[in-house]
């Protein structure tokens, strides 16, 4: 726990800053990027197209031919992406006609983004590349109601840490970069650049402000502009939302729900809380209300909650494996998992969470009990439930994505 953990080799040793911007004020300046020319829409069909394709690469004249723009339109964003260290050759491939086909590829270690995961007791950070690959990730111990400045300080160092990670690693695999190394000395970017934070915690919250509301269990937070807060200490576009959204959006982008276009995310760790992705989008509410899963009330006399109301799915479960019977709480999980599939009609129910991860066959079984018994009924067929794959990370990964989808114009960034 505090370590960094790193999944791929990189060189150096990871040290802090003194200053109040990853890597400083004059490391920023030429790590600089503009996110919104990146985020038109052009742009993000083509880069898009570059990040499925892997590292085969794909073809300028494929790229106009799959996205509808014009061979002209596609050289222009293609030679901004080369020139930005975005995108490099790949080689070439045989043509019908003519000379062979410049392949082209996207670098995934052109950028960056962190993640950062502030849950109830625990702060966990990745640095994810342009894939979405965790890089490095450093999990430690955190009590979000020590204070906002006390959180916010832990968060900006961890941040500054994984930033010097993705510099130190790019200067050290710049050999492997090849074509792209070029095209950003060229640009007067550094590689490794980090675009981003994107910052996932309980709700409530309001995401398009990055405002926190009365967050359960630590009201102290109420009104506090978390998002600004960050931009301001970093100096880098941040991104607020709940921690559930986040994993949920980390999920659909992952293609970890395959060919289902909605499905439900539930969450179980220090707390329970719920991402719903409809239409291959998180649906996140007017108000960012959506998915306060672990508050829906499901006996009425039941033990008081925090969030002020009584017998709430999250006071039940806690209370259930406190007492050390996981199989109830599972059950309990059921039937709130029961409820919210008749009223969305989600096609798959996909479980994460520490809690859930220290005794995942206990709570799938549980779970899809419930869920069963309700489609016999019903007389239909039972939405599957199975684990998350993402583990413990899954929602600083999603946070990371908060940043990294919409440069692919991915629904629900």
């Amino acid at each position: 726990m505090g370590g960094v953990n790193r999944t791929k080799g990189m060189g150096g040793t990871v040290g802090g800053t003194d200053g109040s911007t990853v890597g400083g004020a004059a490391r920023r300046s030429r790590n600089s990027m503009q996110l919104g020319a990146l985020r038109s829409h052009n742009t993000a069909l083509v880069l898009d197209l570059l990040r499925t394709a892997g590292p085969e690469g794909i073809s300028r004249l494929e790229l106009a031919e799959r996205t509808g723009l014009t061979p002209q339109a596609v050289s222009k964003i293609t030679a901004r992406l080369r020139e930005d260290g975005l995108a490099a050759e790949a080689g070439h491939r045989a043509s019908t006609g003519g000379k062979p086909r410049t392949v082209l590829r996207l670098v995934p270690e052109a950028g960056h983004a962190v993640g950062v995961h502030l849950d109830r007791d625990e702060l966990t950070a990745v640095l994810c590349d342009l894939t979405g690959a965790v890089v490095a990730q450093r999990r430690t111990p955190l009590d979000l109601g020590a204070g906002a400045e006390t959180v916010v300080e832990r968060a900006v160092r961890e941040v500054r840490e994984m930033g010097e990670i993705g510099e130190m690693g790019e200067a050290a695999e710049a050999r492997d970069v090849g074509e792209a190394a070029a095209g950003v000395a060229g640009g007067g970017r550094r590689p490794g650049a980090v675009l981003g934070v994107g910052v996932a915690l309980p709700g409530p919250l309001d995401h398009r402000r990055g405002v926190l509301h009365r967050v359960t269990g630590f009201p102290e937070w109420n009104g506090f502009p978390l998002r600004d807060v960050l931009a301001r200490r970093l100096s880098l576009p941040v991104v607020v939302d709940k921690d559930t959204n986040a994993a949920a959006l980390g999920l659909a982008v992952g293609g970890e729900a395959g060919a289902s276009a909605s499905f439900a995310y539930l969450h179980f760790g220090a707390g329970l809380g719920g991402g719903l992705v409809i239409g291959g989008a998180v649906h996140r509410g007017t108000r960012t209300g959506a998915g306060e899963f672990g508050h829906q009330v499901v006996q009425l006399d039941g033990p008081p909650c925090e969030c002020g109301n009584r017998g709430c799915v999250e006071a039940l479960c806690l209370a259930a494996v406190a007492r050390g019977e996981t199989a109830e709480a599972a059950r309990v999980l059921g039937t709130a998992a029961g409820n919210l599939v008749a009223l969305l009609d989600v096609d798959l129910v996909l479980l994460g969470g520490r809690t859930v991860a220290a005794a995942p066959d206990t709570f799938v079984r549980g779970v899809a009990a419930v869920l069963d018994e309700r489609a016999r009924r019903a007389g239909g067929d039972a939405v599957p439930v199975r684990v998350a794959s993402s583990g413990g990370r899954g929602v600083a990964e999603g946070a990371a994505q908060l940043l990294l989808a919409p440069l692919f114009g991915r629904a629900g960034g």
